[in-house]
């Protein structure tokens, strides 16, 4: 294999605890953008996730308002999917090789582009165009990430990937009651309108204030892995995001899940031949990299179930004998706490992995999910018992997502964190195509007969729950194979 030793640029951080050097736009040691670089990534986490939820609470109005069915409007929910799961690996890659700067604000100009796109228009085609544009913001995530363990000291990049990591519930928390107010007193582009302003803010203050990373992986880009890897992944997504809607068993969904597997096969056939890969397939295989990764498959199911559930049961009629009948905008403020608390416990979480390890981090945050939705099978007819399980739920994902990055950052080469990063986002992706899968599964098969309307029963959701925890049980199980950390972890440095 071609040699894949790591370039570095002429701003070589100072582990000692000194800012960046000169190379980058963060050339002031100790002035305002380098203090600025932590929470200007944090904002950028915070606007891929608000991206991906905002146009939830707005589905059951598009049908009426763009004149087309709601099978086509959920296109714009599938193609933001295939495109940051797509694209995570791919860019990541593609930032280790030539600068992860540039490729985060790019990331975030074509999130922002699409942002726009949906402001100015209601022709369907093109709304589910600029949504596949906004997917490219998944990226944003692991890229941060990588460019926090390059240009920090090393006492300073616990804290600052577990605040990283929270940034996913809290802009989740944030976009779903932010949608739901828009929706409900002003037309659906005004939203698109605020987030262009907001991405618009990301990308200049990405562009001022993230220093170019000093950390480059020489070669030549694998065009060939990112089209088998692109190809394979869009089809086995695709075929778990539409199954319920063409059918199980259908021809198309059938070929689209086993081509896409197949394809996937030639893949990493092709990616251990290739001299510079795409991934490096043996790397992963290594069990202090693939456990991570299964764990983080695990968890993004377990973390996807909250979401999916808590606003509906909360919605559900006060007829099913269940549900509290509330509106979008109360079942969205639900979730508000849990996203907070990520925040609040994310130093939390840096502090504990540097006491203990990441490894046990992860192994609280799964059991504290796991156990968090066993107390919600048996708690789930008030409003105040379901916010708070569905915080706790919050609070164990937010020690997982801290626990994730420093675990894939102390078990990979510097020139490869951004793609390895990238592929723990990816399955943490699957993971939550699987649970929608499921959950959808088990919400319309499991039903009763309300006013001659197929509703779910308390007990579609107590199944539910119970399968959230026995993946984040499954989560803790994979984890305890991880090997002891050393003494000096990279949390704890």
């Amino acid at each position: 294999m071609e040699d894949q030793r790591t370039t570095r640029l002429d701003a070589v951080p100072d582990r000692s605890g000194a800012a960046p050097g000169p190379a980058g736009p963060a050339a002031d040691a100790g002035g305002l953008r380098t203090r600025l670089i932590v929470p200007v990534l944090a904002f950028g986490g915070i606007l891929m996730a608000v991206m991906q939820t905002v146009v939830v609470p707005m589905l059951p109005e598009l049908p009426a308002q763009t004149g087309s069915s709601r099978s086509t409007v959920s296109w714009m929910l599938t193609a933001t999917l295939l495109t940051g799961a797509v694209l995570n690996p791919v860019l990541g890659r593609a930032g280790d090789m030539y600068g992860k700067r540039p490729v985060l604000i790019g990331s975030l100009a074509a999130m922002t582009v699409g942002s726009a796109l949906c402001a100015v228009t209601s022709d369907i085609r093109i709304l589910i165009a600029a949504r596949a544009l906004q997917g490219s913001a998944a990226a944003v995530v692991p890229l941060a990430t990588s460019i926090l363990r390059d240009v920090l000291p090393s006492r300073r990049i616990g804290s600052a990937v577990a605040l990283m990591s929270s940034t996913v519930g809290i802009g989740a928390a944030l976009g779903l009651p932010l949608a739901s107010v828009v929706v409900e007193r002003a037309d659906w582009h005004v939203l698109f309108w605020v987030t262009t302003g907001l991405g618009l803010l990301g990308v200049a203050a990405s562009w001022w204030v993230v220093p170019a990373s000093p950390v480059r992986s020489p070669g030549r880009f694998d065009v060939l892995g990112a089209v088998l890897l692109a190809t394979g992944l869009v089809g086995i997504l695709l075929a778990l995001s539409k199954g319920a809607d063409w059918g199980w068993t259908s021809p198309l969904v059938l070929g689209l899940s086993v081509g896409g597997l197949l394809v996937l096969v030639v893949w990493g056939w092709q990616q251990l031949r290739c001299r510079v890969p795409l991934v490096d397939v043996r790397l992963a295989a290594r069990r202090t990299v693939l456990l991570p990764h299964i764990a983080a498959l695990l968890t993004g199911f377990a973390f996807y179930a909250n979401w999916l559930s808590t606003a509906q049961l909360v919605q559900a009629p006060e007829g099913t004998g269940y549900g509290l009948g509330a509106s979008a905008v109360v079942a969205s403020l639900c979730l508000v706490p849990g996203g907070l608390t990520m925040v609040v416990l994310s130093p939390v979480s840096a502090r504990i992995s540097a006491a203990r390890g990441a490894r046990w981090t992860l192994v609280l945050g799964t059991l504290v999910i796991s156990g968090a939705y066993v107390v919600r099978i048996f708690t789930s007819d008030h409003l105040l018992t379901i916010t708070l399980g569905a915080t706790m739920c919050s609070v164990g994902t937010g020690l997982v997502y801290s626990a994730l990055p420093t675990l894939i950052l102390d078990a990979v080469p510097p020139e490869q964190t951004a793609a390895a990063t990238g592929l723990n986002v990816l399955m943490r992706t699957i993971g939550q195509s699987l649970c929608s899968t499921a959950v959808a599964a088990v919400l319309t098969q499991v039903t009763m007969d309300y006013d001659g309307t197929a509703m779910p029963t308390l007990h579609a959701y107590q199944i539910a729950f119970a399968l959230a925890s026995a993946a984040a049980l499954g989560a803790a199980l994979v984890t305890l194979g991880l090997p002891r950390p050393p003494r000096r972890t990279l949390a704890a440095r």
